[in-house]
């Protein structure tokens, strides 16, 4: 088993309220009520006042305490900025030295979850391990295994951090920093750009207006319809495939039965127009959302036919030709790709970006073609002058 280490703990917050908790702290929700203090509130009432109702073991409520996540990229932060923009929100690391108070508590998951622990300092040692490796460097979560509840695990601070315990701040651009820093023109703190934290791309070239190349988590992109790339055996092993297995198990159903009866072939993907909203499994708290109605699809292109094989570019060509010759009649509004064939597909960048511009730069929505993950492309090598000059 792996041991984690604490480098921070995370404070999600409206942008506006920076200035506040530097001169102040973090405060409660109790001792913001209490004092008067003005804060611009990003999480919605009734998840607040659902917190007022759980107690610690001392019979204080989760109001009393502020809260602080060992992984700030989770559920509650999707379900903000569900809401929110990413200019909204800023996230404040604090110094993980604050772990050694005597008077704090942490949860194995979200604290107002019924299936997490609330545990004393004096008890934290036994499940701080544990609690670590299910929220650091996790990069999914899902309801059927736990882990999404698991996820959003907690350090509960009385009262308020104070202000020397806070390290750095991040946020989304180089635009908010720049606001941020206007704000507060004698901050001190590291302010870091970081996308990915805020479910964005950490790299994005614009090919034209309809086409975009970027480096990220394609499953968090805002498209309408995610592209898994597979083979026709039924078999999700390794890469996006797996993921996709045990992140969305019901579009792993639909892709057993696909191969089983022989209907997914090469040069012929398979649109699966997934009911269930996409908002329902990653957001905490899905049911209180405005609107949990965006559709999210999944279009399963078969880059190889057995899954040992190379991938096959002649039929990933012949399949990108069915995208844009299908697109409309399917209802594909919008569309994330994946690089395919590439990584373990055992095919070159070189080959395939281009070959993918061709025919997706002739479609008339939005595509994201995402950029293989085994190794860094070079900026000059995911940019408009050479993928187009085929």
């Amino acid at each position: 088993m792996r041991t984690q280490r604490v480098t921070g703990l995370f404070y999600i917050t409206h942008i506006n309220n920076i200035s506040s908790i530097l001169s102040n702290g973090i405060l409660s929700h109790e001792t913001i009520l209490s004092e008067g203090v003005h804060y611009e509130p990003i999480y919605d009432e009734k998840i607040v006042k659902n917190r007022k109702d759980i107690r610690t073991p001392d019979g204080r409520t989760l109001w009393e305490f502020t809260n602080l996540y060992f992984q700030p990229r989770n559920p509650m932060l999707y379900r903000v900025l569900h809401e929110k923009t990413t200019d909204d929100i800023a996230i404040i690391s604090v110094q993980p030295t604050i772990l050694d108070r005597p008077d704090i508590y942490v949860s194995n998951g979200n604290a107002a979850s019924l299936g997490s622990d609330i545990i004393s300092a004096v008890k934290m040692k036994k499940v701080l391990q544990q609690i670590l490796r299910d929220t650091v460097g996790v990069e999914w979560w899902n309801d059927l295994n736990g882990s999404k509840r698991r996820i959003m695990a907690e350090c509960l601070i009385p009262n308020m951090v104070a202000p020397e315990y806070i390290q750095s701040i991040y946020v989304a651009s180089h635009k908010n920093k720049e606001t941020l820093e206007k704000a507060n023109p004698h901050i001190k703190l590291p302010i870091i750009v970081e996308p990915p934290i805020f479910f964005l791309p950490s790299r994005r070239f614009i090919i034209t207006p309809q086409l975009f190349t970027a480096e990220g988590d394609m499953f968090f992109s805002r498209m309408q319809t995610l592209t898994v790339s597979v083979n026709t055996m039924g078999i999700m092993g390794k890469g996006l495939a797996s993921r996709t297995k045990y992140q969305f198990p019901d579009v792993y159903v639909v892709y057993q039965d696909l191969c089983r009866s022989k209907r997914l072939q090469m040069g012929k993907p398979r649109l699966y127009k997934r009911e269930a909203s996409l908002e329902r499994d990653l957001a905490d708290e899905p049911d209180t959302l405005s609107n949990t109605n965006i559709e999210k699809w999944f279009l399963l292109f078969p880059t190889k036919q057995n899954w040992r094989d190379r991938a096959d570019i002649k039929g990933i060509e012949t399949g990108l030709q069915w995208v844009v010759g299908n697109y409309k009649k399917e209802g594909i509004k919008s569309l994330a790709i994946p690089a395919l064939g590439c990584g373990l597909g055992k095919l070159e960048w070189t080959d395939v970006g281009p070959l993918m511009c061709r025919y997706l730069r002739t479609v008339d929505i939005p595509v994201a073609i995402y950029l293989p993950t085994e190794k860094k492309i070079p900026d000059e090598l995911a940019s408009k002058n050479f993928l187009l000059q085929q």
